[in-house]
């Protein structure tokens, strides 16, 4: 009896094509962090501050994220996290 022929079996594709389609979304709902330079975590902290969203805490010389109570010693740090937290808010349909 000859072997099937493996271009005939499309038995796995529906799982690539699942794949390539999540991929798809979670590049779409990405969001890019890279382009977080000192002067704009600078700039998105203080306005973070001003917002009372973050909290110096000068004892500890940490900022602290109130919505989600993470501490952070370096500003770029949080700029990203909190780039990324917005995101993930948004995503989920809670930031409206």
């Amino acid at each position: 009896m000859p072997s099937p022929d493996p271009h005939d079996d499309t038995s796995a594709d529906y799982e690539q094509f699942e794949k390539e389609l999540l991929a798809q979304d979670r590049d779409a709902a990405g969001v890019d962090t890279a382009d977080v330079d000192d002067a704009t975590a600078q700039n998105l902290v203080n306005d973070l501050v001003d917002a009372d969203v973050v909290t110096p805490v000068p004892e500890s010389r940490v900022l602290v994220h109130e919505p989600s109570g993470t501490a952070f010693d370096s500003i770029a740090q949080l700029a990203v996290f909190h780039r990324g937290w917005t995101a993930g808010r948004d995503a989920d349909g809670e930031g409206e």
